[in-house]
């Protein structure tokens, strides 16, 4: 069975040799190779189809994402093909085993179509209707698996907008086995459609699982954390997030429907409980936060396993060598550590060492190495540390210098304390974000360096 792309029409065949549709005369094959198999979805802003490759030996599959748009002309459609290939090339870059890989786009017959690995396997919404609720370990296993992958994307300045059990697929290959679950179904499509067509009042994401802030149209990475809370307490009880959440109470009452009399592990549930707060002061800000407190947990609770992760690459394009700093990083050394990132950023710029560096500095230091040291400081500090993490906190102040110094633990400079003598916390216990600390920045306006940092990170 093969489906004519014309979004009006739709007609269906069962002939492997047809090329046009003998209902609308439209051509059946996309960029004259992908056909469509099967309508998988369909909704306001698009329908998702399985496609196959015709070009392709083995007749590949693929999932192929069509906009939708009352009007093919104008101002609105102009904007809307501007977004999409934005929106499109920075999805193309989330490089991740647990993202279907973007693999084309393009406009087809004046509509706006994504091509997507096609993710074999079932979502943990289909999991829940065939097997019931989630036991204790499920849930720490998914909070596990899927923490890492939005700091990966909230990292890259990508909000996914619709986290759901529905959006949550388990590969086939590795069912029941509670391990690679699938980040699918990016809300980008409808932020672009939304957008371009100025509704104004048209809120992206699912009734029920979008956190307060994302209602009223503003999703922040805090917002995907909201989400999936709410995915959690759902497959923890089987209940419709609408009837978890007591309106007049303005609170939410998960553990009345627990099974078990509602007994829950007492650090499962305060992660569940923080990341379910509606205001967002109280609730996690970002994946990094939430999965240090989670690893926190699960060390001190003997149920779930811990999954070790590769090692990153230590030795960059231009010859640095990482695993001084790795080893440092795992011992806890973290002072050392400080130090020498320092030095090994001036290495990668080939600087004598302990130079300070300048806005000019940061523009040319290479990616890779940048990369290579914000993974290690995260990894070995459980997500607390890093500039990726500085970044964040940085653009969540909106750039503002003094409150970003604020909420990681640095003191504003005074003219009787330079800021290179200012107090370092060199422990887990200090703030998110305190390390690697600023002792890099040359200059009196350290702002303009961790600025032209957060640039340069964003732009690698």
């Amino acid at each position: 069975m093969k489906l004519c792309p014309n979004i009006g029409c739709l007609y269906a065949y069962n002939s492997d040799t047809a090329r046009f549709c003998t209902k609308c005369g439209k051509p059946l094959l996309l960029k004259d190779r992908y056909h469509l198999l099967q309508l998988i979805g369909r909704g306001g802003f698009g329908i998702t189809f399985l496609a196959v490759d015709e070009h392709h030996p083995e007749k590949t599959k693929y999932v192929i994402k069509q906009f939708c748009f009352p009007e093919n002309n104008g101002k609105g459609f102009e904007k809307a093909v501007e977004l999409f290939r934005q929106e499109a090339v920075r999805l193309s870059e989330l490089q991740h085993p647990q993202i279907p890989q973007l693999l084309d786009y393009f406009e087809h017959e004046n509509q706006l179509y994504l091509v997507e690995e096609w993710i074999a396997g079932q979502t943990l919404a289909q999991e829940l209707q065939q097997q019931g609720v989630f036991s204790e370990t499920q849930i720490w296993e998914l909070l596990k698996d899927l923490l890492p992958v939005l700091q990966f994307i909230h990292v890259r300045q990508v909000i996914h907008r619709d986290i759901k059990p529905e959006n949550i697929m388990r590969r086939a290959s590795l069912a029941g086995k509670g391990k690679d679950l699938v980040l699918i179904d990016f809300g980008v499509a409808k932020q672009i459609t939304a957008t371009a067509l100025l509704h104004t009042g048209t809120t992206v994401g699912s009734p029920g699982y979008m956190a307060p802030e994302q209602m009223r149209g503003k999703a922040l990475p805090a917002s995907d954390l909201y989400s999936l809370g709410v995915s959690c307490i759902h497959l923890l009880t089987g209940i419709s997030p609408f009837d978890l959440f007591d309106d007049t109470s303005d609170r939410w009452v998960w553990r009345d429907y627990v099974p078990n009399k509602g007994k829950i592990n007492t650090r499962l549930g305060n992660i569940l409980d923080k990341l379910l707060q509606n205001a967002l002061p109280q609730r996690y800000k970002f994946a990094a936060e939430a999965l240090q407190a989670l690893n926190s947990a699960i060390k001190l609770d003997s149920s779930p396993a811990i999954v070790k992760k590769p090692d990153y690459g230590l030795n960059s394009e231009v010859g640095v060598d990482y695993h001084q700093l790795r080893d440092l990083l795992a011992a806890k050394q973290w002072q050392s550590a400080d130090k020498l990132t320092w030095v090994l950023m001036c290495e990668a710029l080939n600087k004598p060492s302990s130079s300070y560096l300048f806005t000019s500095d940061i523009e040319n230091l290479p990616c890779e190495d940048l990369q290579i040291i914000d993974e290690l400081w995260l990894k070995y500090s459980k997500g607390r540390f890093g500039f990726s993490v500085q970044k964040q906190i940085y653009e969540s102040v909106d750039g503002d210098y003094g409150k970003f110094c604020a909420n990681i633990g640095w003191n504003l400079p005074r003219a009787t304390s330079p800021i290179l003598l200012q107090q370092l916390y060199f422990h887990l216990s200090a703030p998110m974000g305190h390390l690697p600390s600023h002792i890099w920045a040359g200059g009196t306006q350290v702002g303009r360096q961790i600025s032209a940092l957060v640039e340069k990170l964003g732009r690698c």
